[in-house]
């Protein structure tokens, strides 16, 4: 064993109580991830494991506090040469975590926070897996969500542990489930509080007892015969939330998996291949990117250090009351107020539902509740950290409002307006100190859309910035930092883009057609239907607003439609009717062509292309990789093509510095 006190750089060895404790602590890293320097270390350390005799078992765990393994290290992505480069590190990853497998002494992961990707593949090879119970410990394969599949075992051992149906639930979806809901699908052996999770490892690492089998059921999943009649249930359910051409990874997964099985030597080879060749896809790079993009606004105000604690919501509607219950879901202390105890009610019982989906736990559900707290009276505005405004849209309303909290708030207060569209320069002129109002943009709905636009005033200091992108950190939304301009970056390209949709339809094109075109692109729901789910009343006020800044004029459509009482979903009638439980009645109409579909699409895309470029040029975002992920996070717009500005350079368009050419 002397090969054992070697020392290495991301891996710490210690021998106690007839155990190997293999730590794994990556260098120079806040977060233990999977790169080749790792693996290679890893694999020598096995090799020397692999001839002890001396020790009863071996304990993975990690040394970080935030969690077991995130994953690979996805910045080696972006460095393969070609797809032979690529498979080869599967392959060799594979063979990595097969000597694990392989050990004579019984292995376990101690898993605590993350377990994921290519963490939970390691996980996977080990023998036993004990988690601790806690709300920050999660599992699962997110790989699709990249791009690609499992490529070190996951898409063989998953279902060979748990049976085809529970292990695809999570591979094809990317979803990731808490250590509970781990346990009960088998994929861990036992969940214990943290006081208990090191003895929970020792005691399976030296008592060695039976593994965790698959029923008779999920075992029989994975026949050759059962294979041929799920895979296509599998993949008839997988294409209701995803297209193929737009994200191959999971149809290639099960492919896999119903040719190939779980197996022998084939599984894992062909694993290998085809996520090698994903690597290399336009899909994976641009859903890559996407992920940096994400990171650069989670990396937003990191180093300041002021903190709140208790918020303080005005307006109890749907966006005021989703606000305030999303806040308290993150453990801050909420008081809700508006004008009568009946306006607070709805939001209180939204709330108590979201807490439900959240959290599940009864206790935790209640603890929740009890940190939302309704305020008629608005007591909470004297002692609030952060003040956020949600009422009507409606300048006088808004300037009487900031009036008096300004007034009554701490010095210190954070004073915030969740506006979608007045200028915060016109609102701040009634306050003694307007450098202290910000934009704290959400959108709806509130629990589901991870952007919020931090909208920053000619006057706003950038210490109120910075702590308006804390604080957005902090209840775990992606705060983009834009500038205060009629309808501020995503609400002013995305109504361009509306606009442009209704102005197809007053040409006779179509609605079925117009969103048939854009969910083709890519796009989550088409704008038509957008336009009646958002209420067309809604989108007459804003196109009035915004139309004179987007040199263009209002649909007489749209206001004929709102003047005949047609307000879209809402009202039963919009572009589209809509049964009483408000679905969409589609009528007959002819079919369109590949051509004229991509027609439509080429033509909406450009006068998006076209906003964000003046957006770009007006200095509203600092640059063009933030627009697109304000585009993607915001809207929804096609993440497989990587955001309005890198789609126009797919195209050919070069933008750089807030400039274009074509």
């Amino acid at each position: 064993m002397s090969r054992m006190q070697q020392q290495y750089n991301n891996w710490q060895i210690e021998s106690n109580d007839a155990i190997i404790w293999l730590v794994f602590d990556k260098k120079n890293a806040s977060v233990n991830s999977i790169n080749r320097e790792v693996m290679e270390e890893l694999s020598d350390i096995l090799d020397t494991i692999a001839n002890d005799t001396t020790h009863k078992g071996m304990i993975i765990a990690s040394a970080k506090k935030n969690g077991f393994i995130a994953g690979a290290d996805i910045t080696q992505f972006n460095q393969f040469q070609d797809t032979e480069e690529a498979i080869n590190l599967l392959r060799q990853g594979q063979a990595i975590f097969n000597k694990i497998q392989k050990l004579p002494l019984p292995t376990v992961a101690m898993i605590t926070g993350f377990c994921l990707g290519g963490g939970m593949e390691l996980a996977l090879a080990c023998r036993y897996r004990v988690a601790e119970d806690n709300a920050k410990t999660r599992l699962g394969l997110p790989e699709v969500k990249l791009g690609i599949h499992p490529g070190w075992g996951g898409t063989v051992r998953m279902p060979r542990l748990i049976g085809a149906l529970g292990a695809f639930n999570l591979i094809l979806s990317g979803h990731t489930i808490s250590a509970k809901a781990a346990y009960k699908l088998g994929i861990v052996d036992v969940v214990v509080p943290k006081r208990h999770l090191v003895r929970a490892a020792m005691y399976y690492a030296l008592h060695h007892p039976k593994p965790h089998q698959p029923t008779f059921l999920q075992k029989l999943s994975n026949r050759k015969l059962a294979r041929y009649f799920l895979a296509p249930l599998m993949r008839k359910k997988l294409r209701e939330k995803a297209n193929p051409l737009h994200y191959p990874a999971p149809f290639i997964a099960l492919d896999n998996w119903e040719q190939f099985g779980v197996t022998g030597d084939a599984p894992m080879e062909q694993e290998a291949k085809t996520c090698g060749k994903l690597f290399l896809s336009d899909a994976s790079k641009n859903l890559v990117r996407v992920f940096f993009l994400q990171e650069r606004l989670k990396n937003q105000a990191k180093d300041v250090k002021w903190a709140a604690k208790h918020v303080h919501v005005i307006g109890a509607g749907t966006m005021g009351g989703d606000i305030a219950a999303w806040c308290a879901l993150q453990g801050l202390h909420v008081t809700l107020q508006d004008r009568e105890a009946k306006y607070i009610a709805p939001a209180i019982k939204r709330a108590y539902k979201l807490f439900l989906e959240k959290l599940k736990e009864p206790y935790l559900v209640q603890k929740a509740m009890d940190r939302l707290v309704p305020d008629v009276a608005g007591i909470g505005v004297d002692k609030a950290d952060v003040i956020i405004e949600a009422i009507f849209e409606n300048l006088a309303a808004k300037q009487a409002l900031f009036k008096e909290v300004e007034r009554r708030s701490k010095p210190t207060a954070l004073l915030a307006t969740n506006t979608s569209g007045i200028l915060l320069d016109d609102i701040n002129t009634v306050m003694q100190r307007p450098e202290r109002l910000v934009g704290i943009h959400f959108f709806n709905p509130v629990p589901k859309m991870l952007l919020v636009e931090i909208v920053k005033g000619e006057k706003t200091t950038l210490n109120v910035i910075d702590q308006a992108t804390s604080f957005t950190r902090k209840i775990d939304r992606l705060p983009l930092q834009v500038k205060s301009t009629p309808g501020f970056l995503v609400n002013r390209v995305l109504m361009a883009y509306l606009l442009e949709s209704l102005n197809l339809l007053e040409k006779g094109m179509s609605p079925i057609a117009i969103d048939k075109a854009m969910l083709a692109f890519g796009m989550p729901m088409g704008p038509v239907a957008l336009a009646d789910f958002v209420g067309l009343d809604v989108c007459l006020a804003i196109s009035e607003y915004l139309a004179p800044y987007l040199h263009c004029k209002v649909p007489v459509r749209l206001s004929e439609m709102v003047a005949q009482g047609k307000l879209g979903k809402k009202s039963g009638e919009g572009f589209y009717k809509y049964t009483k439980s408000g679905k969409p009645i589609q009528p007959k109409e002819k079919k369109e062509g590949p051509a004229a579909l991509e027609n439509i699409s080429d033509q909406l895309i450009s006068r998006m292309i076209e906003e964000s470029i003046s957006c770009l040029k007006e200095q509203i975002v600092a640059d063009a990789d933030l627009l697109d992920a304000g585009m993607i996070f915001g809207t929804g717009f096609a993440p497989f093509r990587g955001g309005p500005m890198q789609y126009a350079k797919s195209k050919g368009v070069s933008i750089s510095a807030g400039t274009v050419e074509a």
